[in-house]
């Protein structure tokens, strides 16, 4: 009797503990307009700030749309990289110049703007954005010397450091970004990672908030200037995962997934010749254990139960970027488009 009680014990102990696996997903449009988002931050589970071309940024959710437009002289800017801190919303612009705007707010409401960075040159093109704690950030662009363009802060974004191509990683001709969802950046702990695509598809590593690096190859296709690492996400200091592939074939789908166990120092490939083709944003699903695996593409919305090794495709409808709010809970952007997604 007793060992039946305490296999019962187990047993119902175990049935609390198992996750349920991703089967579907609900769609809610939030904002349709005629603009590219390509970077989204949650500010709630029902809101959430976005940037955008045209100049345009703003907060959307339910009942909520606040737009503004940001112009550089008599220029309309095109945003791709967005992040926030308890304080502050910010905003990188690609292209010459480079301007890093920083919107102070209150609850839901724009207080201030100024420029805390501004970059002139005709290489000059940011990408993504992050920031490890309410005071240290970090920001990544293509190469305008021999190494990628590092930006980084130490008090809360006020003002922002260019690091010398002395400190830095050398990259080879042709190296470079792709501005496709404001994710080629991951931020754990000290932790930093970011992934280049074109000639070489690598990843540059600091485990002391972008002090010193460390550079690694992966297996990502790579080669052609639209090949490579679109999107990295980490899990914790060890699990991540990295996805791309060739933006001018995207249903291809081999050497477009990997997964590191070891901090991003070895890849292995995943569900290989096997759907998805293209990838352009990856998302490990908040207190899953990095078992679960979110990615979008203009391809639809693809996730992953088992750690990227089998995939299953929940809608057809395409988005850019994705960013989780909690376990169930995410937002979406793509062309012309917002979205509330819904995980089951």
């Amino acid at each position: 009797m007793r060992i039946a009680l305490l296999l019962l014990l187990i047993s119902i102990l175990f049935s609390c503990t198992k996750q349920k696996d991703i089967t579907a997903v609900s769609i809610t449009p939030l904002l349709t307009d005629s603009l590219s988002v390509r970077a989204i931050v949650p500010h709630d589970t029902s809101t959430v700030w976005f940037a955008a071309n045209n100049g345009v940024v703003g907060l959307v959710g339910k009942g909520v749309k606040k737009l503004a437009v940001l112009k550089y002289e008599d220029t309309l800017l095109q945003f791709r990289a967005i992040a926030k801190t308890p304080k502050a919303i910010f905003v990188l612009s690609i292209g010459n110049p480079a301007l890093l705007y920083k919107i102070g707010y209150l609850n839901s409401q724009a207080t201030h703007v100024e420029t805390v960075y501004k970059e002139i040159g005709p290489k000059v093109f940011y990408d993504a954005i992050a920031f490890w704690d309410d005071q240290e950030g970090i920001a990544m662009g293509d190469p305008v010397e021999d190494c990628l363009s590092i930006l980084v802060t130490r008090d809360g974004g006020n003002t922002w450091n260019k690091i010398s191509c002395n400190d830095l990683p050398k990259v080879v001709q042709g190296e470079a970004a792709f501005a496709a969802s404001n994710t080629n950046i991951s931020v754990f702990k000290n932790h930093v990672w970011i992934a280049t695509g074109g000639k070489k598809a690598r990843v540059f590593h600091s485990t002391d908030r972008g002090n010193t690096w460390e550079v690694f190859n992966t297996p990502i296709l790579q080669g052609k200037p639209m090949t490579g690492i679109y999107s990295i996400s980490f899990y914790n200091e060890k699990v991540g995962v990295i996805v791309g592939g060739d933006w001018e074939n995207k249903a291809f789908n081999k050497g477009n997934k990997a997964i590191t166990f070891d901090g991003g120092r070895t890849w292995k490939l995943l569900a290989d010749g096997k759907d998805p083709g293209y990838l352009s944003c990856v998302a490990f699903v908040p207190n899953s254990k990095g078992k679960k695996i979110v990615a979008v593409s203009t391809n639809g919305v693809y996730s992953s139960n088992n750690q990227g090794n089998d995939w299953v495709q929940l809608s057809k409808e395409g988005f850019y970027a994705i960013k989780f709010v909690n376990d169930s809970i995410a937002f979406a952007s793509g062309s012309n488009k917002i979205a509330l997604l819904k995980f089951r």
